[in-house]
């Protein structure tokens, strides 16, 4: 009988309704706390699995979609990581769909994915989450959708929002490097497409705009978030002859590593000669040596924030708009940035 368990047997050992076992088995809140512990003793006793596949063919939800498309492999796998946890916490499969944010019939590709899975629900990450096309498309088949940007306030109505400061961030990191007495410095962009690229630039700009500064046009490099990005972009300014500057913010620890490597094999020593700075204190940051100065993202926090945030607007439809999340990267100082 235990391996057989339906939830008939457990509202029978539980002394409720069948309904009320179902209302617990989706954590709807219209159940009261007693209620609650007595169906759950009952699931644990009869060892009761809730068939996830039924359930969707009567048409309720069964799992979150995940939507990325980013070059940045820790960043993908710390992003599902805690979306994994709160799904697996709350009873939800997880649905991972890599996608071409720029993609002409992305549209029609989700939109298909949905009709033929149990998602409830997607987490929208960047570049993805900046596709406004996609994200009008979603609000009027009235798809559940949390979105993870780069800013300190919703860049439009529509959420809700997991935001990301890099603005902020990125000024604390420039403003230390000034800090350090450090005048002349290099930014290394990311991918041009994603928000946080010039979020991130914009901090930078403001920190040396607040003491005076000013930065050169040919300081400013494009590129993308990688590490041979950062290598090619150093050996550029090492090879045009001129005095090096003394320190480079790079838009991601990958970039950044890049930088240290191709300043290394030069024989240039970091930092004594060239301070160099990454972000969002990702593995890289800290396989290098000296260790990077950085900027910490909490993305695992981030997508658990988001995935709770999908869950209540799966569950509660009706209720009203949430509060959206903001997170600031935290600054860490380490071996790679010092006194100019």
């Amino acid at each position: 009988m235990t391996m057989n368990a339906t939830i008939k047997d457990v509202a029978k050992v539980a002394g409720v309704s069948f309904k009320t076992v179902s209302r617990v088995i989706n954590n709807e809140s219209t159940v009261s706390e007693a209620l609650q512990v007595k169906v759950r003793q009952a699931i644990q006793e009869l060892n009761y699995k809730p068939n996830l596949s039924a359930r969707g063919l009567r048409g309720s939800t069964s799992s979150i979609g995940f939507l990325y498309d980013n070059p940045n492999s820790n960043y993908v796998i710390d992003m599902q990581k805690g979306i994994f946890k709160e799904c697996q916490a709350s009873g939800y499969e997880l649905l991972i769909h890599p996608c071409e944010s720029d993609h002409v019939s992305l549209e029609d590709e989700i939109i298909e994915m949905i009709s033929r899975s149990t998602v409830g629900g997607l987490i929208l990450t960047p570049p993805v989450s900046d596709n406004i096309a996609l994200v009008k498309k979603l609000a009027k088949k009235q798809i559940k959708f949390v979105r993870i940007v780069s800013g300190s306030a919703p860049p439009d109505e529509f959420g809700p929002f997991v935001l990301i400061d890099d603005r902020q961030a990125a000024y604390e990191i420039s403003t230390h490097l000034i800090e350090l007495g450090h005048k002349d410095l290099v930014f290394m962009c990311g991918d041009a497409q994603h928000k946080s690229n010039t979020e991130r630039l914009n901090g930078f700009l403001q920190a040396l705009a607040n003491r005076g500064l000013n930065v050169k046009d040919e300081n400013i490099l494009s590129g993308n978030f990688s590490f041979d990005s950062g290598v090619l972009r150093t050996n550029q300014l090492l090879a045009r002859g001129s005095a090096l500057p003394s320190a480079i913010f790079a838009c991601n620890d990958e970039i950044a590593a890049g930088c240290l490597f191709a300043a290394r094999a030069a024989g240039i020593d970091v930092p004594t000669t060239l301070s160099i700075a990454g972000f969002e204190d990702s593995p890289y940051s800290r396989q290098t040596w000296p260790y990077l100065t950085t900027a910490k993202q909490h993305n695992v926090d981030i997508a658990k924030i988001a995935t709770k945030m999908l869950i209540k607007e799966i569950k509660s439809p009706t209720q009203k708009p949430q509060d959206n999340q903001v997170f600031c990267p935290e600054l860490l100082v380490r071996d790679s940035t010092t006194e100019f």
